[in-house]
């Protein structure tokens, strides 16, 4: 299986899709939740699917009703606007990466198989982890480690690596794992690799930067009524969808007007996370980590 969808009835379900509704799925990857809630729509409904991946467009669907954009989420208002789209009535995402995308060695998302240090997740774009981490100085790379790993030891590891780098060209997904051997705690080296490899995707692939663009245009996408669901998997994706949901802002302070109601265009439809039962988790342990949030678009007349 290309890839096995995380909560996927409480994606569908937040959703509160209407059969003639227009609806965004802007992590498309195997086409997952994209199937579900193509089964929710009437002869009316349309859906709209983005994935920055190529491996991706192999699972397009073949529906009238359905589109397959290949594009970074980060622009998706322009290229809906291109498709005649201003409003829509729900947007998913699913952020990280696919398990298609860990199961590609050659791709460098796995620390556990050797591969080029890529993590490129549209392989169009220039950057790649193997330039990030021979070229950027010990005080860059230690503050990537630490800010988007958050990794405890994140100035050993950048001295480690540069250390490494000194002798010969860190290339490959093992030669990486090797220069911080030393650096990794016994019995936690599998959870620091994970820390600093996520660190390295999120820098190649713009992540935080996206997710914030993909935010901010959501909001003004939706139809009053419509719902926002996004499903993260590590704290800083999930502390920029809790604040945004909450204040309207990244920072999570709420603006409010002369008498004291808050300017906000979304409202959150639970104020904790939703996360996966203790069964898929055993099924699935990729859902552990996954926190899902909904909020919903404010009718406009209230401002």
């Amino acid at each position: 299986m290309y890839h096995l969808p995380v909560m996927l009835n409480e994606c569908i379900e937040s959703l509160n899709i209407r059969p003639e509704g227009t609806y965004v799925d802007v992590t498309f990857g195997g086409g997952g939740h994209s199937r579900a809630i193509m089964s929710k729509l009437g002869p009316e409904g349309r859906l709209y699917a983005f994935d920055q991946d190529a491996d991706a467009l192999a699972n397009a669907i073949d529906d009238p009703r359905f589109k397959l954009i290949h594009e970074n989420f980060r622009h998706v208002k322009s290229f809906l606007r291109l498709e005649g789209v201003r409003r829509v009535d729900g947007l998913l995402a699913d952020l990280g990466v696919s398990s298609h995308q860990f199961d590609e060695a050659e791709r460098g998302f796995s620390t556990r198989m050797e591969g080029e240090l890529d993590l490129r997740m549209d392989r169009r774009q220039e950057l790649t982890a193997r330039t990030l981490v021979n070229s950027a100085d010990e005080e860059e790379l230690a503050k990537i480690l630490r800010l988007y790993g958050e990794l405890p030891n994140a100035r050993q590891m950048a001295r480690a690596i540069c250390r490494a780098r000194s002798e010969a060209e860190i290339v490959t997904t093992f030669d990486l794992r090797n220069a911080v051997s030393r650096h990794l705690p016994r019995g936690m080296e599998n959870k620091y690799l994970a820390m600093l490899f996520q660190s390295l995707r999120i820098v190649v692939n713009g992540e935080l930067e996206a997710l914030q663009a993909l935010l901010q245009q959501g909001a003004e996408l939706l139809n009053p009524g419509g719902r926002m669901v996004v499903m993260s998997y590590h704290s800083l994706e999930d502390r920029l969808v809790k604040n945004y949901f909450r204040a309207g802002n990244f920072e999570g302070e709420v603006e409010k007007d002369f008498y004291g109601n808050p300017i906000v265009q979304l409202v959150p439809v639970s104020r904790k996370a939703i996360v996966a039962s203790d069964e898929e988790v055993q099924r699935n342990p990729r859902a552990r980590s996954a926190r899902l949030r909904v909020a919903e678009r404010k009718e406009d007349r209230e401002g």
